[in-house]
């Protein structure tokens, strides 16, 4: 387990930052690590949450979870509710503010643009799950990344929604690039 391994630290947003953070406080040899895992949703964040963020001890500790949580729903293989997505978020940064009280927790707000795989069946109730994380991040004092304010203002400035996330929940190199600009604005990291 190597942290700032590139293999390790994905192809998105988490790496594109990692890297620019890296070269730009590189006398800190901050140890970035990234335990996102495709296709996760909050239970089973709840099931690795000791190992791969109590643990590890961050100082910083960002966290974008949500989409998976419906999208497992609407094809069938999931039955969570935004309530118990909203109660499980909660508790884990519950457990996670006893552990690690000075850990700057950074919630990312879930998001999807209307295209590729994303059609009307996904709303209102996504809308509903990424209000819940506000009301997360708010409850627990976080900072929060609008990821879905963003992506909504690229769309309404001229570009398609393809354009940053092709199947309309996984970003493009593009869509990677400008969250990882925008986590690091918000978060002044």
């Amino acid at each position: 387990d190597n942290p700032n391994n590139p293999r390790q630290l994905g192809n998105g947003y988490a790496m594109l930052a990692a890297c620019e953070l890296r070269r730009e406080h590189a006398p800190l040899d901050l140890q970035i690590f990234n335990r996102g895992i495709s296709g996760n949703r909050v239970p089973n964040l709840d099931t690795r949450w000791q190992t791969d963020c109590l643990d590890l001890k961050p100082t910083v500790l960002s966290i974008l979870i949500g989409v998976n949580d419906i999208w497992h729903k609407l094809n069938g293989q999931y039955d969570g509710t935004t309530e118990t997505y909203e109660t499980g978020f909660a508790e884990l940064l519950e457990k996670t503010r006893t552990a690690l009280p000075d850990v700057a927790i950074v919630i990312c707000e879930p998001f999807v643009l209307r295209c590729g795989a994303v059609n009307e069946k996904w709303f209102p109730e996504f809308d509903d799950r990424r209000a819940a994380a506000r009301r997360v991040a708010e409850k627990a004092q976080t900072m929060w990344v609008p990821f879905q304010t963003m992506f909504d203002t690229a769309v309404e400035a001229g570009t398609e929604p393809a354009y940053w996330a092709g199947d309309g929940v996984h970003p493009t190199l593009a869509g990677h690039s400008l969250m990882a600009k925008t986590w690091r604005e918000v978060t002044g990291i």
